[in-house]
Formats: C-alpha cells, sequence, structure tokens
C-alpha cells in the first residue's frame, strides 16, 4: 500500500482563506486601486457577523474548497492511515478522516476528500492539538504534483478521474510558486498570487496559461500567525495588508477550484460564520509554573518598552494596530517591498469578488502585534527566523544558523520557544539534502534575522523579568 505522509505538500493551501452564494452575476468592473499604506494606526472596519458554532462546523465538515482526491483513492493509498489527533464536532465521514481533512461530494456526484484550513491552522502543543496555532513543522521543500500524479494510479475512471484531474492539474500549475527551500517556513502569500495569475478577476474563470506574470518561484518564509490574533486585527497581514472585510480574505484557500462567482459567493455565506469563529477563539493559558512575583516586575518593563506598539494587557486592554515603518523595526525587508512590488496583483484583489467591501494595501513596514499566548506561537518575526522570544529580546543570542530539535520536539519554558541547535555553518555545507532543508539560515534573501532590537538596552534582569511577564498573556 502506497503511503503519502507529507500531507501538507498534497494539500498545502490551506493558509489562504475564501467564500460565495447562488446565481450571483459578475460584479460590475470597479477602478484599479492601488495604493501604498502609511505608517501609523490601522483604521478599524466593522465586520460582518456571523455564528461561530456554524463556523467551526464549516471548517472542520464542509468542503469549502471543492476539488479534490476522490474518496476511494485517497483509502486505497494509505492516507486514511495517517494516525492524526482527532477533533470533537465531525460529522459523518469526516470523523474517520485526518483532522486536516473534509469530505464533501462534487456536482457530478464523486465524493472528494478536500483540505481544511487546519493543515495549517493546528498544531500540538505539550500532546494537545491546539485549532488556531500555527504549524511550525510544516514541510513545503517538496513539489505536490509528483504525489498528485501518483495518486491518479488510485483513481477509476469516468467522474471520478475527471475529478482527480482538475484537482491535479490545479496542483502543478501552482506547484513552482509553493516550494520552500526550509521545512517550517509557508510560502502562502506566493501561492495566492499563483493562483491569482490564472483567474480572471471579473468571472474567477481559470486559465490554463497564466493571465498575469506569475509571482517568483522561490516563495518568500512567513510564519502562520496564530487564529486568536484576529479579534484585535484591523489589517489581516504583516505588511498591513487584509483590511476591510476579513471575509473575502478568509475564503480565498478556495481559489484554488471556485471557477465562477456563484460558488464564491455561496463559500461567501459560509465564511461569515467563519470569521465569527476565528474571532471568537481565546488564547490558551501558560501551562507551566509562573514566578508571579517576576512576572509583575516584568509587567513594568513591559509598559515601559513593548506596550506602545504591543498594546496593554488585562483589564485595562487596548490595542493600537500600529503599522512600524521598516527603518524603525528594522527587521527583514523582503516580504513587505515585495508585496509592494507586486502592483498587479494588488490591482486584481481590489477589481475581483474579494476585493468587494475589502482592500490589498500592503506597506514598506510591518504591524506590530497582538501578544495574547505569544509563548506559545515560536518562532517569531513574520518570517520565523528567530527560535526563541529570549533571542527576539537579545540579538546578541540570535544564531545565523540553527536547527529545530524535532526528535522530540521539546519547548523551553525558561526561552520561550521550541529548543534547537545553533549551528557554526548553513546549508551548502551539509550534503545530506533533508537535513539541508531543516537548517533555517538568516544569510538568504527572506530569511534574516535582524531588527526588533528594542530589548538590547534592557538590563539581564529586566529580560528574564519581561519574558516572565509575557508567560501570563
Amino acid at each position: 500500500m502506497t503511503r503519502f505522509p507529507n500531507v501538507a505538500l498534497l494539500f498545502g493551501l490551506a493558509a489562504l482563506g475564501l467564500a460565495a452564494c447562488g446565481e450571483a452575476p459578475p460584479p460590475a468592473a470597479a477602478p484599479e486601486r492601488f495604493t501604498i499604506a502609511e505608517p501609523g494606526p490601522i483604521p478599524v472596519t466593522e465586520q460582518q457577523p456571523g455564528d461561530p458554532v456554524a463556523g467551526y462546523r464549516t471548517v472542520v465538515n464542509r468542503g469549502y474548497v471543492t476539488c479534490g482526491i476522490p474518496y476511494d483513492a485517497f483509502r486505497s493509498s494509505g492516507l486514511l492511515e495517517a494516525g492524526e489527533p482527532r477533533l470533537s464536532g465531525r460529522e459523518g465521514r469526516n470523523a474517520e478522516l485526518p483532522y486536516m481533512f473534509n469530505s464533501t461530494v462534487s456536482g457530478e456526484g464523486v465524493e472528494l476528500v478536500v483540505s481544511n484550513c487546519l493543515t495549517c491552522h493546528a498544531s500540538e502543543f505539550e500532546g494537545e492539538l491546539v485549532v488556531g496555532l500555527g504549524n511550525p513543522l510544516l514541510d513545503f521543500t517538496n513539489d505536490p504534483s509528483v504525489n498528485a500524479e501518483l495518486l491518479g494510479a488510485f483513481v477509476e475512471d469516468g467522474a471520478p478521474a475527471a475529478a482527480w484531474a482538475k484537482w491535479a492539474d490545479r496542483i502543478a500549475a501552482i506547484a513552482p510558486y509553493m516550494v520552500t527551500d526550509t521545512v517550517g517556513v509557508n510560502p502562502a502569500p506566493n501561492l495566492t498570487l499563483a493562483l491569482i495569475a490564472h483567474r480572471d478577476p471579473a468571472t474567477l474563470a481559470w486559465s490554463a496559461e497564466p493571465r498575469l506574470e506569475p509571482p517568483p518561484r522561490e516563495p518568500l518564509p512567513t510564519k502562520v500567525p496564530p487564529w486568536w490574533r484576529m479579534q484585535h486585527k484591523a489589517a489581516m497581514f504583516y505588511n498591513g495588508s487584509g483590511r476591510g472585510d476579513h471575509v473575502r480574505y478568509m475564503m480565498m484557500k478556495s481559489l484554488v477550484c471556485t471557477d465562477d462567482i456563484g460558488e464564491a459567493a455561496e463559500i461567501a455565506e459560509w465564511f461569515r460564520d467563519v470569521r465569527a469563529y476565528i474571532a471568537s477563539l481565546e488564547p490558551p493559558a501558560y501551562p507551566f509554573p509562573v514566578d508571579e512575583e517576576l512576572a509583575a516586575q516584568g509587567e513594568k518593563v513591559f509598559a515601559g518598552t513593548c506596550a506602545g506598539c504591543h498594546g496593554s494587557y488585562g483589564a485595562d486592554r487596548a490595542y493600537p494596530n500600529l503599522l512600524i515603518d521598516l527603518e524603525v523595526v528594522g527587521t527583514d525587508p523582503a516580504y513587505a517591498r515585495q508585496a509592494v512590488e507586486s502592483e498587479r496583483f494588488v490591482r486584481w484583489f481590489n477589481r475581483s469578488f474579494y476585493g468587494q467591501g475589502a482592500e490589498a494595501m500592503p506597506a514598506l513596514g510591518y504591524v506590530a502585534p497582538p501578544l495574547d499566548a505569544v509563548w506559545a506561537t515560536a518562532p517569531y518575526l513574520h518570517n520565523g527566523s528567530i527560535p526563541s522570544i529570549a533571542a527576539l529580546l537579545d540579538s546578541t543570542q540570535r544564531p545565523t544558523y540553527w536547527q529545530m530539535d524535532t526528535e522530540p520536539r521539546q519547548y523551553d519554558p525558561d526561552t520561550l520557544g521550541w529548543r534547537f541547535e545553533a549551528l557554526e555553518f548553513g546549508k551548502e555545507a551539509v550534503e545530506d539534502l533533508q537535513r539541508a532543508k531543516r537548517i533555517y539560515d538568516t544569510t538568504r534573501h527572506g530569511y534574516g534575522n535582524q531588527g526588533h532590537q528594542f530589548g538590547d538596552a534592557l538590563g539581564e534582569q529586566e529580560r528574564s523579568a519581561l519574558v516572565e511577564y509575557l508567560k501570563t498573556l
């Protein structure tokens, strides 16, 4: 029996987002907006109401990605035996599937297994699967189209073959733009741009050949932020883009399969509830002991050093939604610059179905995020280049080359990060390709660990107290 353990490569589309209802007509032509956002506070937009309970059911049961693998082929391939943790509330066939897959039936009556958001937006912490926590161990370093083609050997002729071919063709079209060189980083932004390049903005019709010049083939690294931050954020993305109606961004995961406005409108109706569910999520509580006296000292350090950008917490909570200029924050600029330079994709979004009530407005800067349960979200910065909070607060402790310990993966409550090994060499010095893929090399384009040096001015005792306080958020 053939096994395909790297399910992230088969369905590595979960970090996008999408939605739609009925036979809606194509949107009227809209002005092709392109605005570069300025540093400062991001305006808060009132979001669509929804039912969080229904939203959870949609996430774990519904086929909001409408193309995938015929169920019989999925079962025959061995993927059904992935042995992943199970989730509550899974209904029917979904109860037997790994948590990152849902079951649906195509318009032609073929039962399909399709990806859901939890491929990227769920991760284990201390043996428990935490929905909404980004997965820092996903592997996007191999070509997903290879396994997609191999699965074709398990597909029957007729309607199942046609359903598989549609999915496999889409994967083949976008695969060159979603292969990373490092395990643990996520290619979702580049993948989204690759999907956009193949679609008509007015009708969403798919074109086998790109309609726009595709994005670069080497995706810049990003880390998946936790879902529980969304209830506080005015813009969805690191660079201040993703303003307005968050539903229109969240539903774009299904862009790989959604071929018309009617289908998109139906998914959008479902995703009102999904957004409400995501906004209802509360952060997990720190599971280890906390030195309350030291944390109280750290709260004062936080108020004087961090709160101006990251907000205050507790009874008087306030979050400023501040977009910080690149020259001020100093972190790796590649992601912010690429978004600003990708004007053709911004214009596509803003005039498409997804831009109705929403606007992609990138900036040459990054948003200082809310820090709820920040202790659980290692590694740090938008590109995941710093393995612990202790190293984030002391730039002299940041390794140039490092590798996360994964056998077993262990959390370090002293540094607030996953245990790692600092290395004296980068990828080029390693002959074993699989080992090289697990090395984070901060000298590579987009992988830099510079900037955010605001903790360097603190004394060792102040940093220790600040780390302890962050455990309480």
